[in-house]
């Protein structure tokens, strides 16, 4: 991968509906050396798809917090068993495994404070195989979806 790859990537993470003729313009190629460059990149796994940037807020989901999960076990099917049932809940929106302590972080947007604590509640103390939860609110975000090229 060289710079104009990375300029690509820059411009299409920025702006994922830019037409290809926008892109290679941008970037200083002929229309089908950047078609080629895009389908290398696609082919190669780096560019994984394109989806729509959600405003939680105005989907009616403005309460957004951040779960951090401590597994009771540490071992190949208690993980699973938990990240199948996370994978089923849609009010989480990200999910990630860490290193350390705590194991996971979940990161999780609903209606209101309410909402919230019957999800907490109802849903994520009944996950499989958790030994304690550690939740705090989101108050800004300060950096999302920046693509680190």
């Amino acid at each position: 991968m060289d710079s104009i790859d990375r300029e690509i990537l820059a411009f299409l993470h920025e702006d994922g509906r830019a037409t290809m003729t926008e892109v290679a313009h941008k970037v200083g190629l002929s229309l089908s050396a950047c078609h080629r460059r895009f389908r290398d990149l696609e082919g190669a796994g780096v560019i994984r798809g394109f989806r729509a940037d959600l405003d939680f807020e105005l989907l009616g989901l403005p309460f957004e917090a951040l779960v951090f999960v401590t597994m009771q076990a540490a071992d190949f099917a208690s993980w699973s068993a938990f990240e199948d049932a996370v994978a089923a809940m849609p009010n989480i929106v990200q999910a990630h495994r860490l290193f350390g302590e705590p194991d996971y972080q979940l990161y999780i947007a609903v209606r209101s404070k309410q909402h919230f604590q019957e999800i907490y509640d109802q849903q994520l103390t009944q996950l499989p195989g958790v030994q304690r939860l550690t939740s705090t609110l989101i108050m800004k975000t300060v950096v999302a979806g920046r693509a680190p090229i």
